[in-house]
């Protein structure tokens, strides 16, 4: 290999020289030369530095088991309207002609306060003729009681004249017959009494039917009657017979009722933290909880319907208001 790299020298010289030349051109290839083989030299080691490294294998890690921790239920959205748990069309159990109205609507009552006053013409006969009757009945058992007592008390001296012989056995026999006449009499009397008083309780019951009052406490939403106008428990034909008086509504009863697609009924349970949003109020969080879930499905909407309840009473809420909510609570 050497005699080709000098051959190749020496045919790279321009032409014959001189023995002087000669000599001097022999010795100039040897730098040429040693310049070339220094850098095949210096190229074979940057070429080895360079080449690809291989890369270390990461060393193997432990599997560690991770243990699934509480679903968070957020997310989870539904909507639905306020509604009152204690709501009442306020009616009377009678038919009658209205002659007062005594609230508006707006109006706040107590359980107990007078609504409405019907026309009570004919019951309040009804009821002085039971009274009547009632006295009437107490008198007669007194009569009954009084001759009961005579009685008994000549049969008394009957017995004690017949042990000595001064009366006759047809004597005691009248005493003693007279004394279970008066006897029958009295319980007859005391039996016509609790008729009487029984017959006055009814009346009474049936007057105090013709004033209507709240059954519970609450706000008046609605006033559907006026003065002079009839109400029945029933209505009658034409349509122009009141079957109420009043809506009443317990504030204090308000809750949500959503409907929640039955695909996700699985992520709410009872007591779970909710987040209400009134339509009417946007800006205004609300905290509530849920109640309960209904245990029964639409089969139209292919939804379940939960009731919620607020966390505190706003007197902004009113029923059928619309509202949204969402469940943020943790479902463990």
């Amino acid at each position: 290999m050497s005699d080709d790299k000098s051959e190749l020298l020496r045919s790279l010289t321009l032409g014959p020289a001189t023995s002087a030349g000669a000599a001097e051109t022999s010795g100039g290839w040897r730098v040429p030369a040693l310049v070339a083989v220094v850098c095949l030299a210096l190229g074979g080691a940057v070429g080895w530095l360079a080449r690809p490294q291989p890369k270390p294998q990461p060393a193997a890690t432990p599997a560690v088991a991770v243990t699934p921790g509480p679903v968070r239920a957020s997310g989870l959205t539904a909507s639905g309207y306020v509604v009152a748990r204690s709501r009442a069309t306020v009616a009377a159990e009678v038919t009658g002609r209205v002659v007062e109205v005594r609230v508006e609507e707006g109006q706040v009552v107590r359980k107990g306060d007078v609504l409405a006053v019907l026309d009570a013409s004919i019951a309040q006969a009804d009821n002085a003729t039971s009274m009547a009757r009632k006295v009437s009945a107490e008198a007669s058992v007194a009569a009954a009681q009084a001759q009961f007592e005579e009685a008994r008390q000549a049969l008394a001296r009957a017995e004690s004249l017949s042990k000595s012989g001064y009366v006759s056995e047809a004597v005691l026999q009248a005493a003693t017959a007279r004394s279970e006449s008066a006897r029958a009499q009295l319980d007859l009397s005391r039996a016509q009494l609790a008729a009487a008083r029984s017959d006055a309780n009814r009346s009474g019951l049936q007057l105090s039917r013709y004033v209507i009052r709240a059954p519970f406490s609450g706000v008046v939403i609605d006033k559907a009657a006026q003065a002079g106008e009839i109400i029945s428990p029933l209505s009658a034909g034409g349509g122009f017979t009141r079957t109420g008086i009043c809506t009443l509504v317990d504030m204090d009863s308000l809750e949500i009722e959503v409907d929640v697609n039955e695909a996700y009924i699985g992520r709410v349970s009872a007591g779970q933290k909710v987040e209400a949003v009134l339509d009417a109020y946007p800006e205004s969080r609300l905290p509530a909880r849920v109640i309960a879930t209904i245990p029964a499905a639409s089969r139209d909407k292919a939804t379940v319907r939960v009731r919620i309840a607020f966390e505190g009473r706003d007197a902004r809420i009113i029923p059928d208001m619309a509202v949204k909510v969402t469940f943020i609570g943790t479902k463990t």
